[in-house]
């Protein structure tokens, strides 16, 4: 079965008409994209947007083999000309099944706000979702029908990776579906850094026209197992590392932090950090790291160990010279080594959140300038464990390593 973007763009396209920021400015040539249709084996379009006719002809193909419009937006869209001898768009009811003469069934699946998913099961039995912007499967049980694993996922991966991590947990999304990012706007800038948001949700993005072959897995992107973020305070790093593993269910959040009972500018911060981060997810408040390490499960996103070496420190009376220099220092070295060898263990995947304080001014205390040389060999030794490493600054993210 072969599926051809005709657009792989949001609704209103990208650019955006009119729109003066940075993203729609520098989204021209290849990076521009039409609002999304899908041609499947040139029989069953999905979608009909403005200009999808001469974007079938730039691809090689003819909209004149269509024998089915189907519509998946709440709405009818903006006004569009029926091209001669296109069939009426229509829209399949939840639930319900539509046989095509040309082998193909499709199955209207039932949305979480108003749209249409539909389920494509060509010929041969390869399966493709396509899901509307905005919009993530609803209703979903593991072991029913539509959970089997999809060859292919069209998704608005960048607005609702919560789809993802909802057709994840059921298990309609395997290690080899191919999940395509399509209804992108200006939330990502274009080229590289798009490519590397979709990579850490296991998706991967294509220009306009491509053609694709449902159930070709080998552009499947690799999701690191093993990242460390880091970055300086109000950088970013806590968003960039939650981000990366939003499209995944049942995330365990370990927050090193604790309570701080009576810290209120503290709770603030906590409170804050739950609310960006999705339902599902669930949350330890813990410095003990290398058992969760050690334990099969789902994703680990520990934030942070600048907090985990604090306490650390504290247990081994580091701020005490002579603590320090009768035995602390050598205690503190193998906490360090022990957690640096359970990430190398790790069989579950994993996002670190630590900060980066060796460029800024030099700590006026030789406790502080401890913690800070302390702080450097934490990260470097971590860092050595992991195969991707991120530096964010001002809210954009460096790879360093990956």
């Amino acid at each position: 079965m072969d599926v051809t973007l005709l657009g792989t763009g949001a609704p209103a396209g990208l650019p955006r008409p009119d729109c003066p920021c940075a993203i729609c400015a520098t989204s021209l040539g290849g990076d521009a994209r039409a609002a999304t249709a899908v041609l499947v084996d040139g029989t069953l379009l999905l979608d009909l947007t403005p200009g999808a006719a001469f974007a079938a002809a730039r691809a090689g193909h003819s909209l004149g083999g269509v024998r089915q419009v189907l519509l998946s937006h709440p709405h009818d869209g903006p006004p569009v000309e029926v091209p001669a001898g296109l069939p009426q768009p229509g829209r399949v009811p939840d639930g319900r099944e539509l046989a095509l003469l040309t082998g193909h069934r499709v199955r209207a699946l039932a949305m979480d706000t108003p749209g249409t998913g539909y389920a494509v099961t060509g010929p041969e039995g390869q399966r493709l979702l396509y899901l509307p912007p905005g919009c993530a499967p609803a209703g979903l049980e593991a072991g029913s029908a539509q959970a089997a694993p999809y060859d292919m996922v069209l998704a608005d991966v960048v607005g609702r990776p919560d789809a993802l991590a909802r057709l994840r947990a059921v298990g309609a999304v395997a290690p080899t579906t191919d999940v395509v990012a399509v209804h992108l706007d200006h939330d990502v800038p274009p080229g590289r850094e798009l490519a590397r948001r979709l990579a850490a949700a296991g998706a991967r993005a294509v220009p306009d026209g491509t053609t694709l072959v449902v159930g070709a897995y080998e552009d499947v992107p690799d999701v690191p197992r093993r990242t460390l973020v880091l970055g300086g305070a109000r950088s970013g790093k806590s968003v960039e590392a939650e981000r990366r593993l939003e499209a995944f269910p049942d995330v365990l959040y370990v927050a090193t932090g604790g309570t701080r009972d009576g810290d209120a500018e503290w709770a603030a911060r906590v409170e804050l950090h739950r609310e960006r981060r999705p339902a599902s997810w669930r949350t330890a408040e813990t410095v003990d790291v290398v058992p969760l390490l050690a334990e099969e499960g789902p994703p680990l996103l520990v934030d942070c160990l600048s907090l985990w070496l604090a306490h650390a420190m504290d247990s081994v009376g580091a701020w005490d010279d002579a603590t320090w220099a009768g035995g602390g220092e050598r205690a503190l070295r193998e906490r360090v080594t022990e957690l640096a060898r359970a990430v190398r263990e790790a069989r579950r995947t994993v996002v670190l959140v630590s900060n980066e304080v060796g460029s800024g001014v030099v700590p006026a205390t030789a406790s502080g300038r401890r913690y800070r040389d302390e702080l450097g060999r934490l990260n470097t030794a971590v860092a050595g464990e992991c195969e991707q490493v991120v530096l964010v600054v001002a809210g954009q993210a460096l790879v360093l390593r990956g």
